[in-house]
């Protein structure tokens, strides 16, 4: 039953992580990336589509990025959703591709960036540290319920903090890369 806590306390953590992994993926930095486009819906026959599911997205150089849209009537659509969604950036529609140019980040859209990004983190330790919390109630109440010793579910406690302390550093570790890339000029 310990091991079961724990094991699933873990897999929590570890989808915490990955998902802040995503999420910072998504906050765009000076060079251009395909994660940037994950979170864009687009209005397609009424219903909101992934935009990935229109289309392909390239990356030919730093600052630029190409969507080939699969099907040419959802090119204005396509189009209307990347200049609405929060990167900032204007499309333009050559009849083949899409091209959108990303324009160089200000020290202010930086810094927003940042804040962005510390928010995202801390969001994921909260998510780890509420998983550490379900995982104690459940060795408390095994302990309670005598279904396990208390000498082993001390030893669970120091393993959950072991593991909750390690998932937190990956966070921060993540954190740390974003905001240095985001501050690169």
């Amino acid at each position: 039953m310990i091991d079961e806590a724990l094991l699933e306390a873990e897999d929590k953590m570890d989808k915490a992580v990955e998902h802040v992994r995503e999420e910072l993926g998504n906050i765009r930095s000076g060079r251009a990336n395909a994660a940037m486009f994950t979170g864009i819906l687009v209005d397609y026959y009424g219903a909101p589509t992934p935009l990935q599911q229109l289309g392909s997205v390239t990356i030919p150089e730093a600052r630029s990025v190409f969507i080939a849209p699969y099907d040419r009537s959802s090119t204005d659509a396509i189009v209307r959703a990347v200049r609405e969604s929060d990167l900032g950036v204007n499309p333009t529609d050559d009849g083949q591709v899409i091209r959108v140019n990303l324009p160089e980040l200000t020290e202010e859209r930086r810094r927003d960036y940042v804040k962005l990004a510390r928010t995202k983190g801390e969001d994921a330790r909260i998510a780890i540290r509420a998983v550490r919390r379900k995982a104690k109630e459940e060795l408390d109440r095994i302990k309670k319920d005598g279904d396990a010793g208390e000498d082993e579910v001390e030893r669970a406690e120091k393993e959950l903090e072991s593991v909750t302390k390690s998932h937190v550093e990956k966070v921060d570790a993540l954190l740390e890369g974003k905001e240095k890339e985001l501050l690169e000029v």
